[in-house]
């Protein structure tokens, strides 16, 4: 029968006086009550019960971290099958011979009574050690375990104590089970205990509060939270028992709790009241100035708390308050943390004690941290500090101007410098204005702040300012579409380069690669393919990291357009998929991709007649804003979406396509060569839609190139003007290197067999026909034979042998001689392999199992199945489930 006390033996002590004289307080041998609001967790008294198999558990936490209650709530009949006995520690009990008093009295007081020869203390400050030894041998003789609770053990600091309870436990062998609640850890030798696996330890961490059990804790209180409430007051209070209670008290109050719980000011609340009394006021005045003054730091080290101090002991202070578990926590490398309620609350005690302190403690810390090499968090407290000056120097003087564009900080230093003072002046403070502004694709803010900035930089002025005035021309350029403008910036750039310290460029990759993105990007746009491809595969090249990562990704999806504007599909395809990969691989979140290595693949998907992963594509490039930037990107979305109408048979809708864009226009206008492109699109619209003559009036101003003349050619041919189209072709330059391109070397070869058939040259046809099919196999161009209408099908009537070793062509063209089984359209490659549990759940999702099916079949949560199902959809380019089982059937995933 489990026996266990909450004081019905209290009578037992009455009376009793411990070897100092003083009354035995009987309270000390009652367990805590647990109060109704309380929240039991079953992770915690599990592993408590678990813990009985081992002779020594240790729970250590923070004031207010909920040991106490966890070990009543836990002593239990069904819980503990053993009796308990508890005792909670006073600093009176640092004497040996008062604190085995206690003991031996605690034993009495809840109905275990020792052996009267086991004797009692006379003395308060010493202890028979033959006490101990009959005591453990007691204990060892027992039937069954007793389990002695001293809570509040780090009132013990008597070494000589620690000795002999480890003496006791140690003899006591296995009728002993030892609890031990407090702050801090006891001075036993741990490290045999944990060598030895004898030892439980349930710390701050596991005694943290998670998200379901606030949700307990609120409602116990009559205070009902949504999910992202919850989660944010677990958060902020970092799931500390005592936090999470006082703001639940406090926000009962509150006309709107949850926006309270939000907003309420930590350092005047009774959390405040709380840690002030009990970590704050226990500590000496020196610890409690360190405290305040290292309370403005994100993280301390002990170094720069001496900075900000003027002391030379902090590292020995910080590794006792976080031996004390006085929430500064070590986070490794010899850095800590304070608990963030207890800094918010130290921040404000700090205004009231040292009042204009707070600017001064930021910038001492802004130049240590940037002496350190720590400029990301030197930046932070420079702002802090107010001296944006000095904060946007460190960015240039450091050459980190790259950061705002690219990397894990980018965002965090574009929020920090949005802030900055309107009044802060300098070259420094315009250059990173220009690059704040330049980053936002705000030209004209940006060219005016370089213009600004270059007036102003002195004569002597550092190479790395001047450097980074260069490289900012370079983006400059690419957002106005400006090649003149990045290629000389770029020359200026490249002049630099050998007067920085080559540590300088060896810490910032991001720059080169920035650079060389940008001025390829610019030459994209003059229609300098050759001198672009050149600049952007170098860009592509640069090494690994998450700061080149976005260039690299952003350069290969250029690269991929020039392929594909230059009429080679699969080059394009690659490097799409290249760009692609890339992005998932360093994890750039879908805001900062610039879709266009999306755009490219959905162009190659129209170019090969697959429509559906065309359309899926592009509807997933939509809303990009990288993309809604770009005039050449933007145009060729038009430009796609009013071929995959026409593939439809929508010319009209295919002409709306070819619109203005929806949104802001981007800064820089649509180049030349790229409204030759849109004429060639309006072009085909017309001519779809039966308008000949509209669709050479859409030609009239853009008469150069092969694409101007197949469109021309094929308009002459719809008027029954053979003579005329086949002069068109006979006049193209025939060193013109896009005539081997193989998506304009079939149109071509397509649009001079249909004009030599028309002109009675029917061997001539059949010849040009086979070098067209021939061509496009390698690549799987069956858009081109589609765009002939109906005159290709008739001659393949005339002509079956020549689609004989070409079922790759669609149906429409073959008719019935086709094989059925090779009717389907070729699938799209898929651009990532699936993970074997995509693959699991791919294999559940066609079995028509639910997603919550899915997650009790695989022992996963309902979430991570969703998160499999959206990176399935999006490897597959499917946007359903249907879709996505089809889509696998087709590529033979299932």
């Amino acid at each position: 029968m489990p026996r266990s006390s909450r004081g019905d033996h209290s009578d037992r002590a009455a009376g009793a006086v411990s070897p100092n004289g003083r009354p035995v307080l009987a309270a000390r041998f009652a367990v805590p009550a647990v109060p109704k609001t309380y929240v039991g967790r079953a992770r915690l008294t599990d592993r408590l019960t678990a813990a009985l198999n081992t002779p020594l558990t240790l729970v250590n936490g923070p004031a207010g971290a909920g040991k106490t209650l966890l070990v009543a709530d836990w002593i239990t009949p069904h819980r503990t099958p053993w009796p308990v006995v508890w005792l909670t520690v006073e600093t009176d009990d640092n004497a040996p011979g008062v604190f085995w008093a206690y003991v031996i009295d605690a034993f009495a007081h809840h109905g275990l009574p020792l052996p009267a020869d086991i004797g009692r203390p006379a003395r308060p400050g010493e202890v028979d050690r033959m006490l101990l030894v009959r005591l453990a041998a007691h204990l060892n003789g027992l039937a069954e375990p007793v389990v002695l609770v001293l809570d509040e053990f780090d009132r013990v600091r008597a070494p000589r104590i620690s000795d002999e309870i480890e003496f006791v436990l140690r003899h006591a062998g296995a009728g002993l089970r030892l609890i031990l609640v407090g702050r801090t850890e006891p001075l036993l030798p741990l490290h045999r205990y944990r060598a030895a696996g004898e030892v439980t330890e349930i710390r701050a961490a596991d005694l943290a509060f998670q998200p379901g059990e606030t949700a307990v804790l609120a409602e116990r209180h009559g205070l009902s939270l949504t999910a992202d409430g919850v989660r944010a007051l677990t958060e902020r209070t970092e799931g500390w028992a005592a936090g999470l209670r006082l703001c639940v008290l406090t926000a009962l109050h509150a006309d709107d709790p949850e926006d309270f719980l939000g907003e309420f000011e930590a350092g005047h609340s009774t959390i405040a009241d709380f840690l002030l009394a009990e970590v704050l006021a226990s500590r000496s005045d020196e610890v409690q100035d360190l405290l305040l003054r290292t309370s403005v730091l994100d993280r301390i080290h002990p170094d720069l708390a001496n900075a900000l101090t003027g002391r030379d002991d902090a590292a020995q202070v910080l590794a006792e308050l976080a031996r004390d578990n006085a929430f500064v926590q070590p986070i490794g490398h010899s850095w800590y943390r304070l608990h963030p309620l207890f800094a918010e609350i130290l921040q404000a005690h700090l205004r009231v004690r040292h009042p204009g302190l707070e600017p001064g403690l930021h910038l001492a810390a802004a130049h240590w941290l940037s002496d350190a090499g720590l400029l990301a968090e030197a930046l932070s407290h420079a702002a802090r500090a107010g001296d944006w000056e000095l904060a946007a120097a460190q960015l240039v003087d450091k050459l980190a101007i790259g950061r705002l564009f690219t990397g894990l900080d980018s965002d965090r230093l574009a929020e920090l410098f949005a802030h900055m003072d309107a009044t802060a002046a300098g070259p420094a403070v315009d250059l990173v204005r220009a690059a704040r502004a330049l980053a936002r694709n705000d030209a004209d803010r940006g060219l005016d702040c370089l213009r600004r900035a270059e007036r102003e930089l002195p004569a002597d002025c550092p190479p790395t300012t001047r450097f980074t005035w260069a490289f900012l021309r370079v983006l400059a350029g690419r957002v106005t579409g400006s090649a003149e403008l990045a290629e000389a910036a770029a020359r200026d750039a490249r002049a630099l380069e050998g007067r920085i310290p080559t540590e300088g460029r060896e810490d910032h990759p991001e720059l080169s690669a920035l650079l060389l993105t940008g001025l390829g990007t610019a030459q994209l746009a003059a229609g300098r393919f050759e001198a672009a491809r050149v600049n952007l595969s170098a860009a592509a090249r640069t090494g690994d990291g998450s700061l080149t990562a976005f260039p690299r990704h952003e350069s290969l999806g250029r690269l991929a357009l020039i392929d594909f504007l230059e009429g080679w599909p699969s080059r394009a395809e690659a490097h799409g998929c290249e760009a692609l990969a890339e992005a998932e691989r360093a994890g750039l979140p879908p805001a900062a991709r610039s879709g266009v290595g999306q755009l490219v693949l959905a162009g190659v998907a129209v170019e090969r007649d697959d429509l559906a992963s065309a359309r899926t594509r592009l509807e997933q490039v939509a809303d990009s804003p990288a993309l809604a930037q770009d005039p050449v990107a933007t145009a060729e979305l038009g430009i796609l979406r009013a071929r995959l109408r026409l593939a439809q048979g929508r010319p009209g809708a295919a002409l709306k396509a070819l619109g203005p864009p929806e949104g802001p226009a981007p800064a820089a206008p649509v180049p030349p060569w790229m409204e030759d492109r849109l004429a060639w699109a309006e072009s085909a619209a017309h001519l779809a839609a039966g308008d000949p003559q509209a669709a050479l009036k859409s030609l009239r101003d853009h008469e150069s190139g092969p694409e101007y003349t197949v469109a021309a050619a094929r308009a002459r041919l719809a008027l029954g003007e053979h003579g005329t189209a086949l002069a068109l072709l006979d006049a193209l330059a025939p060193d013109d290197p896009h005539r081997e391109a193989p998506a304009f070397a079939v149109r071509i070869l397509l649009t001079r067999a249909q004009a030599v058939d028309a002109a009675g040259d029917a061997t001539a046809a059949r010849r040009l026909v086979a070098r067209a099919l021939t061509t496009a196999r390698p690549e799987h161009l069956r858009r081109p034979f589609l765009e002939t209408g109906p005159w290709l099908p008739g001659l393949l009537r005339r002509e079956p042998t020549l689609a004989h070793s070409h079922d790759w062509l669609p149906t429409a063209l073959l008719g019935a001689s086709r094989p059925a089984a090779r009717g389907a359209p070729a699938a799209a490659p898929v651009v990532e392999q699936l993970s074997d549990r995509e693959q699991q759940v791919l294999e559940r999702l066609a079995q028509l199992m639910s997603t919550e099916e899915i997650a009790a079949d695989l022992y996963l949560s309902v979430n991570t199945v969703k998160t499999h199902l959206k990176s399935i959809y999006r490897k597959l380019a499917a946007t359903r489930r249907g879709e996505a089982v089809r889509r696998a059937r087709e590529l033979h995933l299932l």
